[in-house]
């Protein structure tokens, strides 16, 4: 499955590449020269420690580039009171009577836990593209779905601090 992301995302995406390749990856191999130096690598805890940090970045370093290799790039573009891709967005929930806050986000930055909600979960993938005062059903499944109302779309909530999950 391809992943959904935006411009911003894959900028990102490369700079922390570019700085894993250029700073980390070199403190990682010197890190590996300094332990390998101190003697019996049988019970150098130390050099198997540099080991698995150095293992660790180019693993992620491979992520990334995968990520970006298969990504399916989406605007961040939307109408005055449309949903998008980086919107705070409140939402009505007419079954349980209570008003949420969400940021739409791309799957990378997705994270329910914080309050950002990505375009391809159930709730992301109903509401994006609708407008202020929509009623939208969310399918969940085959067999439960919900009605929502959007509320009001902040178009100013676009983020630079947000940080790329790790996995």
């Amino acid at each position: 499955m391809n992943n959904q992301l935006t411009e911003k995302d894959i900028k990102k995406m490369e700079e922390e590449i570019e700085y894993r390749k250029l700073v980390v990856r070199k403190e990682a191999i010197e890190a590996v020269k300094e332990a390998r130096a101190q003697g019996d690598l049988s019970e150098n805890f130390e050099y198997y420690a540099a080991k698995k940090d150095k293992n660790k970045n180019e693993s992620r370093i491979r992520y990334l580039e995968r990520m970006i290799k298969t990504a399916q790039i989406v605007s961040d573009d939307s109408g005055e009171d449309e949903v998008g891709v980086n919107n705070i967005v409140e939402i009505y929930f007419e079954e349980d009577d209570e008003v949420e806050k969400f940021k739409l986000t791309t799957t990378v930055r997705g994270n329910s836990l914080e309050g950002r909600i990505s375009i391809e979960s159930p709730i992301g993938k109903a509401i994006l593209g609708h407008k202020v005062g929509d009623r939208v059903f969310v399918k969940v499944n085959d067999s439960y779905g919900y009605y929502v109302k959007i509320q009001s779309v902040d178009k100013n909530s676009d983020d630079d601090s947000d940080k790329l999950r790790s996995f």
